[in-house]
């Protein structure tokens, strides 16, 4: 892809723009609390916009674009799943999770089944995210390198350097207004395009004789076994995911952080259609390129020159917003569950910059990382990321928020360890699947429900 001279200066204006509140909204940052959760102080619109920051990433435009040009509208798994999973969290998880006054999972889990619980929530959670981070990367390094034709190296440090001013002054703040900004962006070029490319389809009745029936109009496209996973691991992993918890901590009440949580949910459902209807038409128009390249090259190609600048813009910061985010909660739980909790350190400047410089490092040895699987797949770091996020969290948390005091801390404990080492080993018994996040949590109820039962038996016994 050669962008033009317009293009290119309305890219640049348009990155220039997103990256400005970040960096202003650092000078309202004094202490952790400031970095991680914005003072407790976030609306409706600040929380929604922190999870639809991070949540419409690479995989949630491009990837959806990739998966529709080849299989078409069972691609629209990822956002229908992480919305439906935000709305459930919203209307379910929000209010106990905001009224604990809490800052990180691993603290509403330690406060539940005691504090050796702690270790293993932040290795479950910090493990996932990273493999998350490292699926964005892929995306966002060969995005890079194909548009402007940079050398590895130099598309990782722009990444760096992009990630660090999406959120290292601002935090959750920088998060939030991103988040927003990405949003408007998206609306502004993707849904466009998408309703451009619907009509030179020819509507429903053009895309129906353009296209069989199976697999390209349903969602089961890939079969139903594999688009039921497809749905429950998004519904699972937005549940389980700190930076997700981490917008309900920051907002002003329960109400605000549930509304926010709704609210990001409503608005991620349909982001992916509109990319699916592109990838579909791609295929149509230009079935000769690569998969991966249809919704760049689309907004290239058939969007006005500087509208097109725009939305390739949009789409290097909806990659690279993702990664801020999710290195964001990886940096809250260091900060937090390591110095603070862990080795005792109460001197808030110094956990700011802990977080801070956490951002940082985690985004390099991203970077790092990525260099070594250039060639990997990105579906393959999505499932290991759900495995382990779901494998030490989701069902104990759940558990928690649906049954408090039902579960024994040690039947707790013993759940959530017993996930995460199903989680390790899996692809080592089984490499032939990738998919360890079903095992695991068939391990964690191994342990839940018992500690339930006996519970309930001593209560009744009593």
């Amino acid at each position: 892809m050669q962008l033009t001279t317009v293009q290119l200066v309305s890219l640049v204006i348009t990155l220039v723009a997103t990256l400005l509140p970040g960096i202003y909204a650092g000078r309202r940052v004094k202490s952790a609390d400031d970095y991680a959760l914005g003072g407790r102080s976030a609306g409706v619109g600040m929380v929604a916009g922190s999870i639809i920051g991070t949540i419409v990433g690479g995989a949630a435009t491009v990837g959806t674009a990739q998966l529709g040009f080849t299989l078409g509208l069972t691609a629209w798994w990822f956002t229908l799943g992480s919305g439906i999973g935000l709305m459930v969290m919203g209307l379910f998880y929000a209010r106990p999770l905001r009224n604990s006054g809490l800052t990180t999972i691993s603290e509403f889990l330690v406060i539940n089944f005691g504090k050796h619980a702690g270790p293993l929530a932040s290795l479950s959670a910090t493990t996932g995210i990273f493999f998350s981070i490292v699926a964005s990367m892929l995306t966002s390094i060969h995005l890079m390198v194909g548009l402007f034709d940079v050398s590895l190296f130099t598309a990782g440090t722009l990444i760096v350097l992009i990630v660090a001013a999406l959120v290292f002054f601002g935090g959750i703040s920088s998060s939030g207004l991103a988040g927003m900004f990405k949003l408007a962006l998206i609306f502004a070029t993707v849904f466009v395009g998408g309703f451009l490319a619907y009509g030179d389809l020819g509507g429903i009745p053009g895309i129906k004789a353009t296209f069989p029936a199976f697999p390209w109009l349903s969602l089961f496209g890939k079969g139903v076994e594999d688009g039921l996973f497809s749905f429950a691991s998004m519904f699972i992993g937005v549940i389980s995911t700190q930076t997700y918890v981490q917008a309900l901590f920051s907002a002003r009440d329960s109400k605000t952080a549930a509304a926010g949580c709704v609210a990001a949910g409503l608005i991620v459902i349909p982001v992916g259609l509109p990319s699916v209807v592109i990838g579909m038409y791609m295929h149509a128009a230009h079935p000769e390129i690569s998969a991966i390249d249809a919704l760049p090259l689309y907004l290239c190609t058939y969007l006005p020159e500087w509208l097109g600048g725009v939305g390739i813009a949009g789409l290097l910061i909806s990659s690279l917003g993702s990664i801020a985010g999710l290195a964001l909660g990886i940096g809250t739980m260091i900060s937090r569950d390591i110095f603070y909790k862990m080795l005792g350190m109460q001197d808030s400047r110094r956990l700011l910059w802990i977080s801070r410089f956490s951002v940082v490092a985690v985004t390099v040895g991203a970077v790092i990382f990525v260099f070594h699987y250039l060639d990997s797949l990105v579906l393959y770091w999505n499932y290991l990321s759900m495995a382990f996020r779901g494998a030490g969290i989701f069902l104990p948390l759940t558990f928690i928020v649906f049954a408090k005091d039902l579960i024994p801390p040690k039947a707790g404990f013993a759940a959530m360890a017993a996930g995460i080492l199903i989680a390790c080993i899996w692809p080592f018994l089984f490499p032939e699947s990738a998919n360890a996040l079903f095992p695991s949590l068939a391990c964690n109820l191994l342990f839940l429900l018992p500690g339930a039962v006996w519970t309930l038996m001593k209560r009744k016994n009593a």
